[in-house]
């Protein structure tokens, strides 16, 4: 099967990108802020209990993020002054509204992110998930003042719908294709994907790889000095990829503070959110390079 939702393009042929106060690297917080049905296996800490019903372990560890992590994992946002972009299930919204309330404080940015972090709609047919989606955005719309802009999957799932289905409600960009450094439009007019990563992701890397709070710090900055040098060509993004459950733990609290003050102090970053990168790009968004309109006519 062909690829039809975007098109190819090489890095190395774009029409450079320019961020606002001529930054070089674009920088974002992607804050997933999730709930998990109690009676659903989902991201576990231990494969042993995860069929379990109950499963106190796996349930525990996750459900440590909005009662603590959360919490924690804020505070050190606000030291450093950086507006979230909230990967939000819209479940949230129900059972935790004291998380709400603390995000539309601070004008955090909402992303819709699916209904609860158990739930995938990859297998719904096009009428399921086109209310299915209709009723995650207006939940979070309801309760955070604000519609959303734009929208990740549980775990970045999708249908080939998806996104024409996210643009008839009015939004404008998705974080669920993790194939680039720069945003880029989608074969539906008026959406584009702007880069998250599953790489530079505590899950991936505190939970996939057991990896220590300075080889965390580390490799956050090596990313940001690849991103600045690369930048020289054009500008980058980099997504910091969060989990409550996971960052918010006690003693991993040090190094996000470490870690995020080198990127607050680093020369050339654009603190923004996803919604503010999203919008940035749609608004000047680089025309063809010289050699795309050969290159299709040939094509």
């Amino acid at each position: 099967m062909e690829n039809e939702l975007y098109d190819y393009s090489a890095i190395v042929d774009r029409v450079p990108i320019r961020w606002p106060g001529d930054a070089r690297v674009a920088f974002y917080v992607g804050l997933n802020v999730e709930h998990y049905q109690v009676d659903r296996p989902a991201t576990s800490i231990f494969a042993g209990t995860s069929q379990l019903v109950p499963d106190p372990l796996n349930y525990g560890w996750r459900d440590y993020g909005p009662r603590v992590g959360f919490w924690r994992t804020m505070r050190t946002l606000d030291r450093y002054g950086l507006r979230a972009s909230v990967l939000l299930n819209s479940a949230v919204c129900q059972h935790y509204p004291r998380i709400i309330e603390a995000g539309r404080a601070r004008d955090w940015a909402w992303l819709a992110h699916g209904r609860d972090n158990t739930t995938f709609q990859a297998d719904m047919s096009l009428d399921e998930e086109r209310a299915y989606l209709a009723d995650v955005v207006g939940t979070i719309e309801r309760a955070t003042g604000r519609r959303p802009r734009g929208w990740m999957g549980p775990a970045l799932t999708e249908t080939f719908n998806t996104p024409e289905l996210l643009a008839e409600l009015g939004l404008s960009y998705v974080l669920d294709w993790t194939n680039d450094d720069q945003p880029f439009p989608l074969n539906v007019p008026g959406m584009y994907s702007v880069p998250y990563s599953v790489e530079l992701n505590d899950i991936a890397l505190f939970v996939g790889q057991t990896l220590s709070g300075p080889d965390f710090v580390r490799i956050v900055r090596d990313q940001l000095d690849q991103l600045y040098a690369d930048s020289a060509d054009g500008g980058r993004v980099m997504a910091l990829a969060l989990h409550p459950f996971v960052i918010g733990q006690a003693f991993r609290a040090r190094y996000l503070d470490e870690a995020l003050d080198y990127v607050v102090n680093h020369p050339g970053v654009w603190l923004t959110t996803s919604d503010e990168i999203a919008e940035h790009y749609a608004a000047n968004q680089p025309g063809e390079t010289e050699s795309e309109p050969a290159v299709r006519a040939a094509g």
